[in-house]
């Protein structure tokens, strides 16, 4: 198991060899090419996760998938309201990719955008804050990358041909049935087909009280063919099909007051990707990526369905040198967004597409000294489409938002080998956003009391970040310690709702400012690891964005959502025992500390409430337990239990509890303890 990899002074503890230097930030070898970590020099808490990691919880969301890791959080304990966090900022901050296929946009900003099945993926990479000009475009906030599994991985040996039936058991509560098939077509290429269905019931938080809202039926289907078509020339071609349904509350990342309404709702993802590589020489080494994605939710008390049509690509080249390495590329997203009654004609549509060109370099000034540096332009645009009234089919506006923006973005980093154990890391970093489009359900909110308005301000302009991180490594005798420290500054925040009125202003700036240190050891058959985060992300409001005069205003995912989140210090402790080659066991400790912050300022600013609410989030402490056995080479089983002590929490990355001034406004508490078995068995 691979707990940390650190990427831009790659650690790998569970590897044979613990790696202090920076081959795959040099991608020098074919092999680490096409590994694909993030990679960015002097970056301060970049880290990976494997499939094993994945497994050994048998994740069944996206917060199992991050549940080691304290910079990166998960809110909404309903899979379809779940959001990430990183560094306090949600992920529509983020550049999120699945193969290369970017995944934008929301359909409904009460429901999360990115959706997995945590059994095809083979590792995911994170990059915290803005990073290198190959993040690809809006990445403010970082990126995650998400990387699926293909035929060869499965395939042991001379195998031609195999499959895998997997079935899994949630005491809170549900099942999960999936079967993989596999084969080589030749010696290079394969066949895999995997499909999945999940069945969950309606989960009970720490107290043993029904969280409503949380049941509901899952499918995936996901097909991938891939490998050499010809000697140096490598294509994949993917398709996955998503289908939730169930019933939902009007707002997925509320909690559900026992005997309120929920209504039918489905959500609906189909992604194709394709993917073609050509590594001829140093100097050409070829990637192009080209994808489409179509999604949509439909449900809610008045039916309504919003869609979302995203199809973009990037093409890339990277040529070395004894001592250089340089990739340039170019990029291309177009998004649109409909919505309107399920039953009737879309009534509001938007578009908007980003082009991007870019390079980045790494050279090694010296044989300890690595220096990255690379420049991104990125130009957006926005196009609001003629809103149409629900009743009468009219136009009701005639002043639609047009935006055309370009941004030219830098960034440097580097790599200091001080001593053979001792690294020392400083990057800096800007990356830009300009206006995207928005959410599907709220499409029609952007008039104000009937007025022709349109949904940005004239003089919006795109958000821009600059990112300073730096970091101090140790790495030697199995032991591997890492304290980084970073400040992020977002300018320009897009962001709606004030002054009683949807539409999209320049707010302000958000600060990120925080401290990460990470540990791990091994120690003969013992894997040991310890993390630490500590966040805290502001906005600094513009003059006039407010009567009253606010220095700074603490982020909370009420009244900025779609924007960011606070969440108190986080700790993550954990081990892993590997008896014998076939049998392990482990745990993991989560801790996150209370804080108190003062809220409600939109809320004052529009006469809703008379006076600030300080918002308290208490803290918890979760403890997992997991054992996996290898009982044959076809034949395993997985035992985990998360939240042992049953814990009665909301997560500080949800919703709040604001129960005090809007009674209806409180996030969802967390599933109480849920063991979890699973068999899985390979023919």
């Amino acid at each position: 198991m691979n707990k940390f990899i650190f990427t831009g002074a790659v650690f790998s503890l569970f590897s044979p060899v613990l790696f202090a230097q920076t081959a795959d930030v040099e991608n020098s070898d074919k092999e680490e090419k096409q590994i694909e970590r993030i990679s960015v020099v002097g970056a301060a808490t970049n880290f990976s996760v494997t499939a094993d990691d994945i497994e050994q919880f048998q994740a069944n969301d996206l917060a199992d998938i991050f549940r080691e890791s304290p910079s990166v959080s998960v809110g909404g304990s309903v899979g379809v309201a779940q959001k990430i966090y990183i560094r306090g900022l949600e992920d529509a901050y983020l550049n999120v990719t699945v193969d290369g296929a970017q995944q934008t946009s929301t359909l409904f900003h009460h429901i999360g955008r990115v959706t997995l099945d945590p059994d095809l993926l083979k590792q995911i990479d994170v990059q915290a804050g803005a990073g290198e000009a190959t993040s690809g475009p809006g990445a403010i906030g970082g990126s995650i990358r998400f990387k699926t599994k293909d035929a060869q991985d499965l395939l042991h040996n001379d195998e031609q041909f195999g499959g895998r039936l997997k079935a899994n058991y949630f005491s809170n509560d549900g099942t999960r049935y999936s079967g993989t098939l596999y084969g080589k077509l030749n010696d290079s290429f394969g066949l895999l087909g995997y499909f999945s269905t999940v069945d969950r019931n309606t989960m009970e938080d720490g107290d043993d009280n029904k969280i409503y809202g949380t049941a509901a039926d899952q499918d995936l289907t996901f097909l991938k063919a891939s490998g050499d078509i010809a000697n140096n020339h490598y294509v994949s071609f993917s398709f996955e099909q998503r289908d939730e349904e169930g019933e939902f509350s009007a707002r997925p990342n509320w909690v559900v007051p026992e005997g309120s309404p929920l209504y039918p709702s489905a959500a609906k993802r189909d992604t194709y990707v394709a993917n073609y590589r050509f590594d001829h020489s140093d100097a050409v080494y070829l990637k192009a990526t080209a994808y489409q994605t179509s999604s949509s939710f439909r449900g809610g008390r008045f039916d309504w369905l919003a869609e979302i049509d995203t199809q973009g690509f990037d093409i890339r080249n990277t040529s070395e040198t004894l001592n250089h390495s340089f990739t340039y590329g170019v990029d291309y997203r177009s998004d649109e967004v409909e919505s309107g009654p399920a039953a009737g004609p879309k009534e509001n549509s938007e578009e908007s597409s980003v082009l991007g060109v870019y390079a980045q370099a790494h050279s090694h000034i010296t044989a300890d000294l690595l220096f990255s540096y690379g420049v991104r332009y990125d130009d957006y645009e926005f196009q609001q489409q003629i809103l149409l009234d629900e009743y009468s089919g009219e136009p009701v506006t005639d002043t639609p938002a047009s935006l055309d923006d370009s941004e030219l973005s830098f960034n440097a980093g580097l790599s200091y080998q001080l001593s053979q154990a001792w690294k020392f890391g400083l990057s800096y970093a800007e990356a830009a956003r300009g206006k995207e489009i928005g959410d599907g359900f709220t499409l029609d909110e952007y008039l104000y009391d009937g007025n022709d308005i349109p949904v940005v301000a004239g003089d919006v302009v795109p958000e821009t970040v600059e990112n300073i991180e730096t970091s101090i490594e140790y790495s030697a005798n199995n032991l591997n310690a890492k304290f980084s420290v970073y400040q992020s500054t977002i300018y320009d925040v897009i962001f709606s709702g004030f002054a009683g009125n949807s539409v999209y202003n320049n707010i302000g700036d958000v600060e990120s400012t925080g401290v990460e240190f990470n540990l791990a050891y091994r120690w003969n058959s013992l894997d040991m690891y310890f993390g630490f985060s500590s966040a805290d992300s502001e906005l600094s409001p513009r003059d006039g964005l407010y009567t009253e005069s606010y220095d700074s205003i603490d982020l909370n995912a009420y009244e900025f959502n779609g924007l960011g989140n606070s969440r108190g210090n986080t700790i993550v402790l954990g081990a892993d025992y590997f008896v014998t080659s076939d049998l392990s066991f482990g745990f993991n400790v989560t801790r996150v500390d209370d804080i108190h912050i003062k809220t409600l300022h939109q809320a004052l600013e529009n006469g809703w409430t008379d006076l600030l609410y300080t918002l308290n989030k208490p803290s918890y402490t979760v403890v997992d337990l997991y054992s996996a056995w290898d009982i044959t080479n076809n034949f395993s089983v997985n035992i985990a239990v998360t939240n042992l002590l049953d814990e009665q929490y909301i997560n500080h990355s949800s919703v709040g509890d604001y129960s005090e001034v809007f009674p209806t406004v409180v996030g969802p508490y967390e599933a109480g303890r849920d063991i979890r078995l699973s068999a899985t068995y390979d023919f």
